[in-house]
């Protein structure tokens, strides 16, 4: 679904250079040129976000934020302001603004700021709805596996803690899913989640967008900017692909975590936040740290609790479960789909899944959209899954002319795959093409021992 931005602000030529700049991402806009009709949009229209500009007459953006909050507590306000008004923009974010910008707006900033807003906006809504459906045990992570419920365990324990923590794990595999799971069951929950990718910015940005900068600090610097940590006073700040940060940032980085403090980009006042630190990386850390590319302090600042997240292809027996809670998360409203037959759940499982979860969650939402019927369907599945199957069913096996017992042939692949394995259930499984649980069931079928 493409996201709709509601666009409020006086001034009508402001209102069109925001619409083209946010028609341009490919985002659907609508506008407002006062704080009543754009709270009747927001009713009516129910967009995905909110662009706020603070000097309104009549009713100001101040006034308008606090209404928006009411009707819809979770929507992210990015406040539009004028230049030496940032006093003002910071008490908007205090009322639950998610960030704001400078006019005239740099595109680019813009741009990040409404993509950030939007991704954070998806987390929360996702682990709200894993809340609602699934037993509280499991909170925001699905899984049934022995790996995810030692995960599941583990984010309990660290909740209550302030320590650091890395998580680790393949793309897709749930990172940030899992950082925002951890600060809503902090005592912080109550306070900003502020979410950052390392990666996605060249070295100035990320220095202004994590620590802000003084007005004048390089070109284009027209006004002072308040960075990540000080929005995420008394809260968390969750740095994505932290492995990509360059090192002279990683320096800085350090000093925040052990003193609490840092400068803006320029600046050389000292500021002190409060602040929890969760990083993740899809990368090997430690061979970075051997390689020179990562400090090894740093490391072991970050590194107090390590959370690994398995890829989806150690724990096949939890794709049942997954499938079934995004089909249901995405067949909604005109959507028919109401199940997924035998045939389509063999081939969820028996698929690699290279992208890991959102992979899956990816292919389940195509399959809504694409399939006619209530039941999802192997036609319905990407071709990628069908040819995994059926490189599978292209193995021969020689009979012998006396013929064969089935049951034999099972057994013996059974104890082959424990062997091979070295006694991993879960590799095993995977060996075989089928789920833990199933090589359990067939282990008690024929007497086999498991270590």
């Amino acid at each position: 679904m493409i996201p709709k931005i509601l666009i409020i602000d006086d001034e009508e030529q402001m209102c069109k250079a925001l619409k083209d700049a946010m028609e341009e991402e490919g985002y659907r806009v609508i506008t407002a040129t006062n704080g009543v009709d754009g709270i009747k949009l927001l009713k009516d229209k129910g967009p995905s976000l909110v662009l706020l500009d603070l000097v309104m007459p009549q009713m100001d953006g101040i006034e308008v934020l606090k209404v928006i909050k009411e009707i819809h507590p979770h929507i992210p306000v990015i406040i539009s302001t004028d230049y030496g008004t940032n006093e003002t923009a910071m008490s908007a974010m205090k009322l639950g603004a998610f960030d704001y910008i400078t006019k005239p707006f740099d595109k680019e900033e813009l741009r990040m700021v409404v993509k950030n807003a939007l991704d954070l906006s998806q987390l929360v809504s996702q682990v709200s709805f894993l809340k609602s459906e699934l037993s509280k045990q499991y909170g925001a992570i699905i899984g049934e596996s022995h790996a995810i419920k030692e995960v599941i365990m583990l984010i309990e324990r660290v909740a209550a803690t302030n320590a650091t923590v890395l998580i680790t794990g393949e793309t897709g595999t749930g990172k940030a899913v899992t950082a925002l799971a951890i600060h809503q069951a902090s005592n912080r929950k109550d306070r900003p989640f502020v979410a950052l990718n390392c990666a996605a910015l060249s070295k100035q940005l990320l220095a202004s967008e994590l620590f802000g900068h003084e007005k004048g600090a390089f070109t284009g610097a027209v006004a002072l900017k308040y960075g990540r940590f000080e929005m995420a006073h008394k809260g968390t700040i969750f740095l994505e692909e932290v492995a990509d940060m360059p090192l002279e940032l990683q320096e800085k980085l350090l000093r925040v975590i052990k003193d609490k403090s840092f400068e803006r980009v320029g600046g050389n006042h000292s500021l002190n936040v409060d602040v929890r630190v969760i990083a993740a990386t899809r990368k090997d850390i430690g061979k970075a740290v051997e390689m020179g590319e990562f400090r090894e302090d740093l490391y072991n600042r970050l590194n107090v609790i390590n959370i690994h997240l398995p890829p989806l292809r150690e724990r096949k027996e939890d794709i049942p479960l997954l499938a079934s809670n995004f089909l249901s998360k995405h067949a909604i409203g005109t959507y028919p789909v109401k199940g997924i037959s035998d045939e389509a759940m063999e081939l969820l499982i028996n698929y690699h899944w290279p992208g890991n979860v959102q992979e899956l969650q990816n292919v389940i939402e195509r399959a809504v959209i694409i399939c006619p019927k209530e039941e999802i369907t192997p036609e319905h599945l990407p071709k990628e899954l069908q040819r995994n199957t059926d490189a599978q069913s292209e193995t021969i096996i020689d009979l012998p002319e006396g013929g064969i017992s089935l049951h034999q042939v099972e057994k013996e692949l059974i104890l082959k795959a424990l062997e091979k394995s070295a006694g991993n259930q879960t590799k095993a499984a995977q060996l075989l093409g089928i789920t833990r649980s199933a090589l359990i069931y067939r282990t008690q079928k024929y007497n086999i021992k498991l270590n």
